[in-house]
C-alpha cells in the first residue's frame, strides 16, 4: 500500500489553499501532533501486521517545517509498523524558506527522504504576495541549489498558471527559467477558486481578474509543449517528469492501490473502505487515544468505484483500459459510450489504441467537462443490468470545447490522501 502523512502545520495559510493546515504556533503544539502521530502509527501497525509499504509522502501544510530528526523518528516507527520496501520512494513537501539549512537537508537524507516537492508555485515576487506565499523568488531558486548541494537526485517543483493578472508571455518566461534549473519534476496546476478562499473573495469581487479563458488555454497547451519539447514526459494532466521520475506514490493513486492516511484530515482507502481522520486535532487525538481510527469507514459502492476508474485513469497519459471497465462492471465501455466516444474522437479530445482509451492534450484541457458527461451517463447505465443497451441519446460532443480550462487544487501532488482524495 502507500502512506500519506499529513503534517498541518504552516508559517501561514495561504490566500488560495482550502486545505486543512494550521499556522506553526508553540513547540508544545508540535510535539502533541507527533506524539499522537507515533501512536497512530502503532495502533495501524497492531492491526495491519507489516503490510507493504511501496511509499511514503510527507504532505500537508508544509512538512519541512519539522525539524529534520523528528522526521526521521516518525520514519523509524514507520518501519517498525510496516515492511517499508527496498528502494521506496519517500518523498516530503516543503517550501522555498524552510529548504535553505544545508545541516538540516543533509539530515533528511540520511534518515531517508530522497525526494523532495518544492511548492515554489511562481518567480514573480507581486504574484507570489498575491498568493500569500511567504517566500520570494530568488529564495525559491536558493533553495533548489541548496537542495541540490545536500544531495538529493529526485526534487520537483510546484507550480500554478492561470494566477490573476497573469499574462501567456510570463507563465512561458517563467517555465523557460524553471527549466533551465532542470528540476526532475514538475507539478504545473491551474489555479483554483476554493469557496471561502481571499483569493477567491478577492476574483469574485472584481478586486482581481484571472486571465481571459483563450490565454489559460494557452498556459496550458503551449506549456505542455515547452515542457515536453525540454524532456519532460507529460505523464499526468498536470504533473511532467524527465524518463523514471514520475512521482510513484502519486502514480498509484492513479493507478487505485490502496492508501492509508495518517494525521489530521488524512484520508485512507483499504480493501474497497474508505474513511477520513477528523480534521480538528482533539478529536483526532481522542480517535487516536481510544483505537477508534477508522471506525467509521463506509463500503465504497460500485457506482463510486466505477467513476473512480474512469476519472482517475482518464488523467493520465496511460489512460482508462477498456478491459478493467469489463472486470468491474461485466459491461462494454465502448459499447455504452459509443456515441460520446466517436464525437470526442472526431474532434480530436480522444484516441484509442491498444485497449487503451486516452485524452489527448486538447481533451486534457477539458478534462472536467469530458469527466461530466461521463459520469452522467456511466450513473445512468450502473442501472441496468449488464450488456443492456445503453439509453439512446444525441451526443455531439461540440459543447466541450472551450467551456471549462482544466483546474486542480494548487499547491501540491495531485491526489495525497487528504480530505480532498
Amino acid at each position: 500500500m502507500l502512506l500519506y502523512i499529513h503534517v498541518p502545520f504552516c508559517r501561514r495559510k495561504c490566500r488560495y489553499c482550502a486545505f486543512h493546515s494550521l499556522e506553526m504556533g508553540a513547540a508544545a503544539a508540535v510535539r502533541d501532533y507527533v506524539d499522537t502521530l507515533l501512536r497512530e502509527l502503532a495502533v495501524w501497525g497492531d492491526r495491519m501486521g507489516g503490510v507493504p509499504v511501496t511509499s511514503v509522502f510527507f504532505g500537508g501544510g508544509t512538512p519541512s517545517l519539522l525539524p529534520a530528526r523528528t522526521v526521521g523518528a516518525i520514519l523509524d516507527r514507520v518501519r517498525k509498523a510496516f515492511a517499508v520496501q527496498p528502494g521506496a520512494e519517500i518523498s516530503m513537501e516543503g517550501n522555498p524558506e524552510s529548504l535553505l539549512r544545508p545541516s538540516e537537508l543533509r539530515t533528511l537524507l540520511s534518515v531517508g527522504v530522497n525526494r523532495l516537492s518544492m511548492g515554489v508555485q511562481c518567480l514573480d515576487d507581486a504574484m507570489l504576495h498575491t498568493l500569500g506565499r511567504p517566500h520570494r523568488a530568488r529564495e525559491a531558486l536558493d533553495a533548489y541549489r541548496a537542495v541540490r548541494a545536500a544531495g538529493f537526485q529526485n526534487v520537483g517543483m510546484d507550480l500554478i498558471w492561470g494566477l490573476p493578472g497573469q499574462t501567456l508571455r510570463q507563465w512561458m518566461k517563467q517555465l523557460k527559467e524553471v527549466v533551465r534549473q532542470r528540476p526532475d519534476h514538475l507539478s504545473c496546476y491551474g489555479l483554483t477558486l476554493e469557496p471561502g478562499t481571499p483569493l477567491e473573495d478577492d476574483c469574485v469581487s472584481g478586486r482581481l481578474d484571472l486571465p481571459p479563458e483563450r490565454a489559460q488555454a494557452a498556459m496550458f497547451m503551449d506549456g505542455a509543449e515547452l515542457l515536453e519539447s525540454e524532456g519532460y514526459i507529460h505523464y499526468e494532466i498536470s504533473n511532467f517528469a524527465r524518463m523514471g521520475f514520475q512521482c510513484r506514490h502519486n502514480l498509484g493513486y492513479w493507478e487505485g492501490e490502496d492508501y492509508l492516511g495518517l494525521g489530521p484530515s488524512a484520508a485512507s482507502t483499504i480493501g474497497g473502505l474508505r474513511w477520513n481522520n477528523p480534521e480538528d486535532h482533539a478529536a483526532w487525538t481522542r480517535q487516536v487515544d481510544e483505537g477508534r481510527v477508522g471506525a467509521e469507514a463506509e463500503r465504497l459502492t460500485p457506482q463510486t468505484r466505477v467513476l473512480e476508474l474512469i476519472m482517475l485513469r482518464l488523467r493520465t497519459a496511460r489512460g482508462l483500459r477498456v478491459r478493467a471497465y469489463r472486470e468491474l462492471t461485466g459491461r462494454d465501455f465502448l459499447r455504452d459510450h459509443r456515441r460520446l466516444v466517436h464525437a470526442l474522437h472526431r474532434e480530436g479530445l480522444l484516441r484509442i489504441r491498444d485497449g487503451y482509451l486516452r485524452l489527448t492534450r486538447g481533451g486534457m484541457l477539458v478534462s472536467n467537462s469530458i469527466l461530466e458527461r461521463l459520469f452522467e451517463d456511466t450513473e445512468a447505465l450502473m442501472a441496468l443490468p449488464a450488456e443492456t443497451p445503453p439509453p439512446g441519446r444525441n451526443a455531439t460532443g461540440h459543447d466541450l470545447v472551450g467551456h471549462d480550462l482544466v483546474g486542480n487544487s494548487a499547491g501540491g501532488d495531485a491526489g495525497d490522501g487528504r480530505s480532498h482524495g
